[in-house]
């Protein structure tokens, strides 16, 4: 059964379309900039923002909604996330914001309605926790941040 994602859409979302996948294959929903149509904002390189959406939300039990950037304002702009992905909590019912940072060298402007990043609902699991004094040997053990190199021939680690 497909899960239902349930929005509401709050007083300055007004005029501007649900979040929608714009392809059949696509995996994000989009999520629009809900700014005043007369402030725009303009982020400096390595400024960050909170932009609202003007969307709250009823993510089912069970999953999570992930906010992620856009591959091309990424590619084209410089447009990040700083906390990529976000996590929406299935119980969070309030607007969702996109914190966005300018990784570029050049201004970007958003304006209301633009596309600035996406949510792709995911499945979670929650897990009994229990303490323990010991854990399960692993190949890797505790080799932490480039433990395992940077090239892909197993032999050849660098």
């Amino acid at each position: 059964m497909t899960p239902v994602l349930s929005i509401k859409t709050l007083p300055h979302f007004e005029g501007l379309s649900l979040p929608r996948y714009q392809t059949d294959g696509a995996a994000g929903l989009d999520l629009c900039a809900a700014l005043p149509a007369d402030q725009p904002v303009v982020l400096k390189p390595l400024e960050r923002r909170l932009i609202p959406t003007g969307l709250s939300m009823a993510i089912p039990a069970g999953y999570e909604g992930q906010v992620r950037a856009r591959s091309g304002l990424a590619l084209k702009q410089g447009l990040a996330l700083v906390n990529a992905p976000g996590t929406i909590d299935s119980d969070y019912r309030g607007e969702v914001g996109v914190l966005v940072i300018n990784l570029g060298q050049e201004l970007i402007t958003l304006e209301r309605g633009m596309r600035i990043a996406q949510l792709v609902i995911a499945p979670v699991i929650q897990c009994r926790i229990e303490a323990t004094h010991s854990l399960d040997d692993s190949t890797r053990g505790s080799g932490g941040f480039g433990s395992t190199g940077v090239t892909s021939d197993k032999d050849h680690r660098a």
